[in-house]
Order: structure tokens, then C-alpha cells, then sequence
């Protein structure tokens, strides 16, 4: 990924002006209403867990410099019966974990198996919070999806085009560097589309969208 593109593990680095508290924008995401329902937010965990790791212990562990992701992830997780605990990991390092046993979340998940158009965003969300890419300037704006599973860009390149959304080509950017390093970008013209329909709940990903596509 780009060193200017902001994955979900290092939002911190941004460069754009954030006016508002984006833990704010955490906690506007409507699960806390109860919008969305139990399947949709697993969907959302699913797409989540690309940024996630299976300890010793066999707990399902998320690491994050931004702590308030992890706060989201905890209570999406609460909202479903599933206990989780978050802890800061070494008392000098700006890192945070949470950790999780449930067995409905499944690294060997395949996409290809949602039912509904709630889960596919649901997931799609979620997977972009977690893989997703935006710039952290403001003289230019993108939104990437990178994965080393061909197969799974392929799926979600197909999701989006259902969903209304234009895609370009699944690439390479270095064969070099990665030969199994895939990614895609969301067509100039369906960022407003994507930021609508798709959006994020990563604190500051969320704040981005708002003030860059007023939604």
C-alpha cells in the first residue's frame, strides 16, 4: 500500500484537518439503534477480521494504534452475546488489542456465501475498515481495497458492481516487491456512492467521507 494511503492500522498519520472528535462518528454507527441485525453484523466482523490474527490460545486478536476502533468492534461484538476485553500491549508502545473467543467468526470465511445486500455492505464495510485505503492528503483523493487473495478481490469487486458501484482492474502494483499483493480502486466517479452506500466506521475514515464527500 501507498505510504500516502491510510489502512485501518495507521490512521493516525493523517495529514487532514479533523474539526470534530471522531469518536463522535463511532458513535453514530447504527448499530447502536439496532438497524442492522445479527447477521449483518457478523458480516461486518467477517470483513473486520482481515486485520485480525489467531493467538496460541486460539482468542482472536485485533491490533490497533487507534483505540476507538477496537471500542466499536467490542461493543458490535457485546451486541451479539460474544464477551471481548481490550488491553494496551507494552507501556511504551501506542498500541492496543482486543481480544475475542467466539466461534461464529471464521478466518476461512468465504463472501461468496452472503445472503442478503445488508450483509455484503455490512462485510464490505468491514473489510474496508480493515483493508481498505484512503489518502492522507487533500490534493488528491482515492479509496483502494488490497488483499493477497485474488479469488476474494474478485468477489468483492463483483459485490460492488451489484451494488452500483464501478471498480477498476484488480492489479499488481509491484511484482517485485509482492508478486501476490492484489488491490483495485473504486471508480473516481462512485466515490459519493461508495462513501454513501459503503462507508466506514473507523473513526477516522468515517471523518474523512464526511468532510470530503459531505454525507
Amino acid at each position: 500500500m501507498s505510504e500516502n494511503a491510510l489502512s485501518a492500522d495507521n490512521q493516525q498519520g493523517s495529514s487532514l484537518l479533523i474539526k470534530s472528535n471522531p469518536s463522535e462518528t463511532t458513535r453514530r454507527t447504527p448499530f447502536k439503534s439496532g438497524v442492522l441485525s445479527k447477521r449483518e453484523i457478523y458480516a461486518y466482523l467477517q470483513g473486520a477480521m482481515h486485520d485480525a490474527s489467531l493467538n496460541k490460545k486460539k482468542r482472536i486478536r485485533f491490533g490497533q494504534k487507534y483505540p476507538e476502533w477496537l471500542d466499536m468492534l467490542k461493543d458490535l461484538l457485546m451486541s451479539v452475546g460474544v464477551n471481548a476485553w481490550i488491553y494496551k500491549e507494552g507501556k511504551d508502545r501506542d498500541y492496543y488489542i482486543l481480544e475475542t473467543v467466539c466461534k461464529d467468526l471464521h478466518f476461512s470465511f468465504d463472501p461468496i456465501t452472503l445472503m442478503t445486500e445488508g450483509e455484503k455492505i455490512a462485510y464490505i464495510r468491514g473489510f474496508f475498515d480493515a483493508e481498505g485505503g484512503i489518502p492522507r492528503t487533500r490534493d488528491e483523493f482515492y479509496i483502494q481495497l488490497v488483499q493477497k487473495d485474488f479469488e476474494k478481490m474478485e468477489t468483492l469487486k463483483s459485490i460492488l458492481i451489484g451494488l452500483g458501484i464501478g471498480c477498476g482492474k484488480i492489479h499488481n502494483p509491484s511484482k517485485r516487491v509482492d508478486p501476490y499483493y492484489w488491490r483495485f480502486f473504486v471508480s473516481r466517479r462512485s466515490h459519493k456512492e461508495f462513501a454513501r452506500i459503503i462507508g466506514s466506521w473507523h473513526p477516522i475514515k468515517a471523518e474523512i467521507f464526511f468532510q470530503r464527500m459531505m454525507i
